[in-house]
């Protein structure tokens, strides 16, 4: 009888909790798609307003409805759409590699970090000391090493990603509660087995926070090695274009790759928020 009570007991509360978080993923969901469509407005209206505001030449300084225009209404717009967008797609791919290579590696470091305080302690001022060196002083070296290649592009977008990434990853494996460590330790758990039970779960916060940071520095990333040592993409159109003085161009190429780079930000936030939602850790996120 008392079986009985507690599983018709159970049930309505489960059923309540799954309805609690199915409604914590809308909102978050909802929440990010408004702040979504403010920024593109607010970008909009600082682009325009900045224009207007400082007098730009309109020769050189296109506004939205330039950028519109070139792309969609003027008698070549097709040919440039498809200048545009198909360099967009090189630059997005370039992106990716670099954004895996250097969110794999912080993954990786920071693991070793956790495991290993000489190690942190010996490497972290190293990470240090190269995230402060500009990656237009990195770069001849790098391509000397690795040549103009795929190398490259994982290595120059990887490491505008990865230290970033790898301070907040670092953070949040620290950030896992001492008890439960304890816990696993007194009952015979390896320090792999505490990353593995303990710091890898409660960190979840902060990896999908490194993950959402490093879109945007992943697409500078393949911008910045489009220009300095690949070419093709975005990035390696900006020159021909300036020397051309083809500014429609550049400024339709801007607006492509920004819009793509919030895009895919407010997509991964929304992402975040909702997984945070579902599992009762979105005030830690």
């Amino acid at each position: 009888m008392t079986a009985a009570v507690t599983a018709a007991s159970v049930a309505p509360a489960s059923a309540v909790a799954r309805r609690r978080t199915r409604s914590a993923g809308l909102r978050a969901a909802l929440s990010g798609f408004a702040t979504f469509v403010l920024t593109i407005v607010a970008v909009l209206a600082l682009w325009a307003g900045s224009l207007w505001i400082f007098h730009v030449n309109p020769y050189v300084g296109k506004g939205p409805l330039d950028v519109w225009n070139y792309l969609f209404t003027v008698p070549g717009a097709e040919a440039n759409r498809a200048a545009v967008f198909g360099q967009l797609w090189v630059s997005l791919g370039h992106a990716a590699v670099g954004f895996v290579a250097g969110l794999v590696v912080a993954v990786l470091v920071a693991a070793i970090f956790q495991l290993s305080a000489a190690a942190e302690h010996a490497l972290m001022p190293l990470a240090m000391l190269l995230r402060s060196v500009p990656l237009v002083a990195m770069a001849p070296v790098i391509i000397l090493i690795f040549g103009r290649d795929f190398a490259t592009i994982a290595v120059l977008g990887g490491i505008v990603v990865l230290f970033p990434a790898l301070v907040t990853i670092a953070f949040g494996l620290k950030s896992a509660p001492a008890h439960m460590s304890d816990l696993v330790s007194v009952y015979g758990g390896s320090p792999y087995t505490v990353l593995r039970k303990v710091a890898l779960p409660s960190a979840l916060p902060s990896l999908l926070a490194a993950v959402r940071i490093s879109v945007p520095g992943a697409i500078t990333g393949a911008l910045l090695t489009e220009w300095l040592a690949v070419g093709g993409g975005i990035g390696g159109a900006f020159g021909g274009y300036v020397a051309a003085a083809q500014f429609s161009a550049v400024w339709s190429s801007v607006a492509v790759i920004t819009i793509a780079a919030l895009v895919l930000y407010n997509v991964v936030h929304i992402l975040e928020a909702v997984v945070l939602a579902r599992m009762g850790m979105l005030d830690r996120g």
